[in-house]
């Protein structure tokens, strides 16, 4: 988070557009993006596909819903696979985003982001930050990127179970919910997140529902997704109270 922050103080252009070093965007990719912008005044962000390539395979599956946040705190995202019109969504992809300089003012990527190489979830901080200011996100899969995902070189190795992987990518998730979320919403996430959760964050039921297929590491991960709720509320908690001080 510490260079991103770096490079947006510096930028000076109308336009910021980041995408990631194992990704090539297309040659239409900045023409596209800067036609958004142009179209309306109010749009913050603009965001595309990225078709991933696992090796020589092209995963090239297809979604209709991208970028939602559910009103219970459930995430999709999709943004890979997402096909269709453009249109609005709640946030965008980090390796194919760009914002309007004007939207983003002060707005700096939350630090409170755990994760020694890739901090998972930053970008969804940011974006659902200035959809609160007013900004409005626009998914446009026509504005695409090819995303060859590189090995990292931390504890997340993105298709395998790391135990710290998940608490921190759970912890990231919980953090930016629970700023954003009324406090009625905030309860109904906890409560279904502890309960349910998905494929990816563990929850009680998916655990018992994933255990014939899995075996016992889905123990593991519903530890560890569990954990990282409570990590997540603690840090949250603890920014709630010094605002409540400031204030």
């Amino acid at each position: 988070m510490a260079a991103l922050n770096a490079g947006l103080i510096r930028v000076n252009g109308d336009i910021l557009s980041i995408t990631d070093d194992d990704a090539a965007p297309h040659p239409d990719w900045l023409v596209k993006i800067n036609t958004h912008f142009q179209s309306d005044p109010q749009i913050g962000g603009v965001g595309g596909r990225d078709w991933i390539y696992h090796g020589e395979k092209l995963e090239n599956d297809s979604r209709p819903i991208v970028g939602k946040l559910q009103w219970f705190g459930r995430v999709i995202g999709n943004h890979h696979l997402g096909i269709g019109s453009p249109r609005e969504v709640d946030f965008l992809k980090g390796v194919n985003m760009s914002f309007r300089t004007q939207s983003i003012g002060e707005l700096r990527f939350d630090e409170r982001m755990r994760g020694t190489g890739a901090q998972v979830h930053f970008e969804m901080s940011f974006t659902l930050s200035l959809k609160r200011d007013g900004w409005k996100m626009i998914y446009d899969p026509s504005i695409a990127v090819d995303h060859y995902p590189a090995q990292r070189f931390d504890e997340d190795q993105r298709r395998n179970f790391n135990e710290i992987a998940l608490i921190n990518l759970v912890h990231n998730e919980t953090i930016i919910l629970l700023e954003h979320l009324s406090p009625v919403r905030r309860f109904v996430f906890l409560l279904w997140s502890i309960l349910v959760g998905t494929r990816e964050s563990f929850g009680i039921i998916q655990c018992l529902r994933l255990l014939p297929q899995q075996g016992i590491i889905v123990i593991k991960k519903l530890q560890a997704s569990l954990y990282g709720r409570w990590l997540g509320w603690q840090t949250w908690q603890k920014t709630y109270s010094r605002k409540l001080v400031e204030n």
